[in-house]
């Protein structure tokens, strides 16, 4: 089995090493590498390169934000493919659009459940973008402010820039509450916060199984290609709050 390559960029002990405790838990997780600080962390990066890099956002050098400029920026010269988890308390809109903006391929809140966070780096490391339900509905609101000038050019060929950018065909999106059954308005209501098929299935007293039916008949009913797309519709039409 190949193992999803993850390095780990953050300055708070306690905080590392309870997120790699949390990944070694998955056999399908390997934590390869750790840094304390934005210079240490691009060079570990670039000799390291992993899959994902869960980034904190205030490292004491320079922010995890501009760090992932960088890696993004040393990406395109030096064919370096890691992808960035931007991990944070800051869910101000400020900061996550300059984190969209640098290139950051998602961005999760710090206080994510474990079953989460295993879920926000399968979905990055399978490129497309896990984006929090606070941090959704911030992007939305920009995109509904500004539906032609979001600046999230990065974004290109990721689920949240088809899911966004195409703000001027999606103003007119109207999604009758109708077309969902009441059990895949539960469950899409669980997937607007972020929740994993388990996590849902535990929640709801079903099998994963008919969990992946009903986010199956979900994203088909809304046209959606993926979980995060259909969240961000959800939020857009009102299906859920």
């Amino acid at each position: 089995m190949t193992k999803i390559r993850v390095a780990l960029i953050e300055d708070h002990d306690l905080t590392r090493v309870g997120i790699r405790t949390a990944l070694l838990q998955k056999d399908e997780i390997e934590v390869v590498g750790e840094a304390t600080n934005a210079v240490e962390g691009l060079k570990m990066l670039k000799t390291l390169q992993p899959d994902v890099a869960i980034v904190d956002i205030g490292l004491p050098d320079k922010d995890g934000i501009e760090l992932t400029r960088e890696v993004k920026s040393t990406a395109n010269g030096e064919e370096l493919a890691t992808r960035v988890l931007i991990l944070t308390l800051r869910d101000n809109k400020e900061a996550v659009l300059a984190a969209f903006a640098a290139g950051a391929d998602s961005y999760c809140m710090k206080d994510i459940r474990f079953d989460n966070l295993v879920e926000a780096v399968r979905v990055t490391y399978n490129g497309n973008a896990w984006i929090d339900p606070a941090i959704a509905r911030i992007v939305l609101q920009q995109a509904q402010q500004n539906p032609l000038k979001l600046e999230v050019t990065q974004l290109d060929n990721k689920s949240v820039d088809s899911a966004l950018v195409s703000a001027e065909s999606q103003q007119d999106d109207i999604i009758d509450p109708y077309t969902l059954t009441e059990r895949e308005l539960e469950v899409l209501q669980l997937i607007v916060e972020g929740c994993s098929n388990a996590v849902i299935a535990e929640r709801l007293y079903i099998t994963v199984g008919t969990v992946k039916t009903h986010v199956r008949n979900i994203l088909n009913k809304l046209c959606a290609d993926d979980r995060t797309q259909a969240a961000v519709r959800a939020l857009r039409s009102g299906l859920v709050g």
